[in-house]
């Protein structure tokens, strides 16, 4: 079992940076490749970025390739999105995930979510 827990989000104008954190539960964070994904109001869940179990490969959504990175470091269990130059576009509730297989874009894959943590940028 994992319980994961988003932290860092807030509201930020156009160009502004933010950096999400999620923190695991749990003795085997390791085990699990993370992905992170976001929901827009009205619109469905999307994904946004994903590592592998030892932060070796990374993949990413086209939207948010070269302004977002996603890193972990599994000996404080914890995954990080680094945002930058946030455009409006990016206002969604962004959501960290959990899976056994490196299953970067496929939801169905996961098999723990956070509750979310709110972005809002500003124009």
């Amino acid at each position: 079992q994992v319980q994961l827990v988003e932290s860092g989000g807030g509201l930020v104008q156009a160009g502004g940076s933010l950096r999400l954190s999620c923190a695991a539960s749990g003795r085997t964070f390791g085990a699990y490749a993370m992905g992170w994904f976001r929901q827009a109001p009205g619109k469905e869940r999307e994904f946004a970025a994903a590592i592998n179990w030892t932060g070796s490969s990374t993949y990413y959504a086209d939207s948010v390739k070269g302004r977002f990175t996603i890193s972990r470091d599994n000996a404080k269990k914890t995954v990080y999105l680094q945002m930058n130059n946030l455009q409006p576009e990016d206002t969604a509730t962004y959501y960290c995930a959990a899976s056994t297989h490196f299953a970067a874009a496929y939801q169905q894959a996961y098999d723990y979510w956070g509750q979310g943590t709110q972005v809002t940028v500003s124009s």
